[in-house]
């Protein structure tokens, strides 16, 4: 909602910017200004400084500049209409609404608020009263001492609400108030209302603001669910809000991790151990709005929550369950750690018998959402098999498509495209490339399903003219289009590798796709076709006259092929060379039995792609 701007000059006339800062910050008078080091970059040297006459506030070392609701928003982490919510009862003044019904609905949810933050006092009390005292005794026995009851505001509903609904009506609140904030409930047979929650400890929910909006309710003894929540409400929607979120807020501001647990017991343990970021979903499985809250809540670039699940099956299923709600929602810079929890243990158990460095350890183990995915998928498959392969990498094409972000997708591709790339290579069988694309006993690793012209092989393991990745792509491209004959031959190879550029990456795509469907396109056809849908641009850069003679649509068929596989080749080479350094670099940092089989395995293959003969022992003849 817009708000007037004579409003917004009259909210910053009102307020002193040092006095806010000052609340937040140990100020230091330094002229006519205020310094200190900065609440926004680890600094030692003050560089952070407040001018109450200009109304600003200047950063000289991270930059950070703004007037006084830019602070709010940027210390506390709040929106625009949030820091001005929060900074209006300061001015004395009150946030316009757009209109009577607007104005209606606030003051109406402002009555709310107070009638709940009511109840949660009177539920406080009740914890310290005689009719508390189970409630009192089941936390302490889970370990929880007065200042953890008293931080998380926890409470105790008695089994006779009585005493609420006095201590409300003899605030002024109807019944129909307490239904309507969700601490009453109606009996359909048209009996007076009774509490909702009965012989519970009570764990008050906040909002962003940190403003009490429902509870969760753990019963003592009887029968009913273990846990129950608030029903939704005004003020309360169980999918939009993540029990510790305000905390997690400010947590995530001073750069401390959003971890998500599976309830209230492992957030208060998870706090109180120091990790302040924790929160967890309302008893069901993350929403779309709660990941989106959960990026929300910390800083640009440091939008990785870490999602706590069980070791068990149970676990690693809800885990699958919320990478596959995450992809439709990743866009750059935004997505999920997965950390599994040793078997039978969750976060308020495992701090409780090892401390706060045994979750941590679990923290530090957090696999990123490439890693996961690719286990779900492999889960039941014999990725031994060629089969089992080519399934795998069909359900990965097809998670993938899920993703709507381009950029990120391609991320992904290239990720996968990897590891397909290496898991075919672990499993790969010795083979020799023989005429026509078939594949023949005695093939060695890496050959290529069409025959090598010798010359162009040999300038090729002399690594001449590599070129850049973009150039390399340029030129598969442009062979096919000024040669569609050859697809025939090249197309199933530049049908399974994906480019690093995007745009060529769709054109290589809507490339293949034409030519499988309609193989007897000619050259002028084929980028007629291409053109209208909308590759023009790709098009004139791939064709552009820097291209070598075999490139060229004049080159015959021969030579343009000879070309191609020189290209691939390069291509597969530096890959090659980039995986054995890799290699190289692991047994340096890790000399097991693992890393040096590995790299005595890429060794070989390099003697054989030098021409060296070998002996079945692997040992140069």
């Amino acid at each position: 909602m817009a708000l007037p701007p004579q409003f917004l000059e009259e909210l910053r006339n009102r307020l002193t910017l040092s006095d806010v800062v000052m609340r937040r910050v140990r100020l230091q008078r330094a002229g006519r200004e205020f310094r200190a080091p900065c609440p926004f970059h680890n600094e030692k040297t003050p560089s952070f400084y407040v001018n109450d006459q200009k109304g600003f506030f200047h950063c000289f070392g991270c930059g950070a500049h703004g007037d006084v609701i830019g602070f709010i928003m940027r210390n506390d982490n709040l929106s625009f209409m949030e820091a001005v919510e929060a900074l209006a009862p300061e001015a004395g003044l009150t946030v316009p609404k757009a209109s009577p019904q607007e104005r209606e609905r606030f003051e109406r949810e402002k009555s709310l608020y107070d009638l709940v933050e009511r109840a949660t006092r009177w539920f406080e009390a009740q914890l310290r009263a005689p009719a508390g005292r189970h409630g009192l005794a089941y936390l302490r026995g889970r370990g929880l001492d007065d200042e953890a009851m008293a931080r998380f505001r926890l409470g105790y509903a008695p089994s006779d609400g009585t005493g609420l609904r006095g201590e409300l009506v003899t605030a002024g609140y109807t019944e129909a108030d307490m239904v309507e904030a969700g601490l009453f409930k109606r009996p359909d047979d048209g009996r007076a209302p009774f509490p909702f929650f009965r012989n519970r400890v009570l764990f008050p929910v906040t909002d962003r603001r940190g403003r009490v909006v429902a509870f969760g309710g753990r019963i003592l003894e009887g029968e009913g669910p273990k846990y129950i929540n608030s029903a939704e409400n005004p003020l309360f929607h169980k999918g939009d809000i993540l029990y510790g979120m305000s905390r997690a807020r400010q947590a995530a501001a001073d750069g401390k991790p959003v971890i998500v647990t599976e309830g209230y017991m492992d957030v208060i343990a998870s706090v109180m151990a120091g990790f302040e970021g924790a929160v967890a979903p309302l008893g069901t499985a993350l929403t779309e709005t709660q990941i989106q809250a959960l990026w929300k809540l910390a800083p640009e670039g440091q939008r990785m929550p870490i999602l706590c699940f069980d070791g068990d099956n149970a676990g690693r299923r809800a885990a699958f369950r919320a990478v596959e709600r995450v992809l439709p929602l990743l866009v750059p810079d935004h997505s999920v750690r997965v950390a599994f929890m040793p078997e039978k243990e969750d976060p308020d158990s495992l701090i409780r018998a090892g401390g706060a460095a045994a979750f941590q350890a679990v923290l530090d183990r957090a696999r990123p959402l490439t890693d996961v995915l690719w286990d779900m998928e492999a889960a039941d498959r014999d990725l031994t098999q060629p089969d089992a392969q080519a399934g795998m990498q069909a359900a990965l094409e097809a998670q993938l498509e899920r993703i709507p972000d381009a950029r990120v997708r391609n991320a992904y591709h290239r990720a996968f495209k990897d590891r397909l790339y290496q898991l075919g290579r672990a499993a790969r069988p010795a083979f020799q490339g023989g005429q026509g694309g078939g594949f023949n006993r005695g093939q060695r690793p890496g050959a290529l399903p069409f025959p090598v012209a010798r010359q162009w092989d040999k300038r090729f393991r002399a690594g001449v003219e590599t070129g850049s990745a973009r150039w390399r792509e340029r030129l598969l491209l442009a062979v096919v289009l000024n040669h569609p004959v050859l697809f025939e031959t090249l197309g199933e190879t530049l049908a399974m590798i994906s480019f690093a550029t995007e745009g060529l990456e769709r054109l290589r795509q809507a490339l293949v796709e034409r030519l499988f469907h309609d193989s007897g396109l000619d050259a002028e056809g084929l980028r007629r076709h291409l053109s209208a849908c909308g590759f023009a641009e790709e098009l004139d850069e791939t064709l552009g006259a820097d291209l070598p003679s075999y490139a060229r649509p004049e080159a015959t068929p021969e030579s343009a092929r000879a070309g191609w596989q020189e290209v691939w080749l390069n291509s597969q080479e530096l890959v090659f060379q980039t995986e054995l350094r890799e290699a190289e670099r692991r047994l340096a940092e890790d000399p097991s039995e693992e890393t040096l089989a590995r790299l005595m395995a890429l060794k070989r293959e390099e003697l054989i792609r030098r021409g060296h003969a070998l002996d079945p022992e692997g040992e140069g003849v």
